[in-house]
């Protein structure tokens, strides 16, 4: 029997950021005939990848860090909550397996990062004056539209 220590537990996690990594059965892959240029070997080769990542299942995720991959994904989140990817643009399925990788790393570190919070400005007393003289050269403008006095 090995003794296993707290190194052993990471073994075979897919890291993100140093706070998150992917455990691997979060992550399935299947792959299909891709579709493009490729002559007679895209008709028999299944190069092109489905990622599938389990994102609303997986506990590596802060809930907040998967309420910001469900935005950044868009139509790639499903109703059951994964994450679909699918990467067809080499004729390699090593290749394309690695890209779709990639990308939903890339996903999930941009999602993890925490949009800055906006600080509210004031507009300075400058600004202020050009804006209520332009309006007051405006509705000077519009002023003299009207119909001439009859006098």
């Amino acid at each position: 029997m090995l003794a296993r220590g707290p190194a052993d537990e990471n073994v075979g996690m897919i890291e993100v950021t140093p706070q998150i990594a992917i455990a691997p059965w979060e992550v399935t892959e299947s792959f299909a005939r891709a579709s493009g240029p490729g002559g007679q070997n895209v008709n028999k080769v299944e190069t092109a990848v489905v990622l599938r990542f389990e994102a609303a299942r997986s506990p590596n995720l802060s809930p907040a860090v998967k309420a910001r991959l469900r935005r950044l994904a868009g139509r790639r989140w499903t109703t059951d909550g994964a994450v679909v990817i699918r990467a067809e643009r080499h004729r390699s399925q090593a290749r394309n397996r690695a890209e779709a990788m990639e990308r939903l790393v890339a996903l999930i570190a941009a999602a993890a990062e925490r949009p800055k919070r906006r600080l509210p400005t004031r507009p300075t007393l400058a600004s202020k004056r050009r804006r209520l003289d332009s309006k007051a050269r405006r509705g000077a403008v519009k002023q003299l539209r009207g119909r001439p006095d009859d006098e």
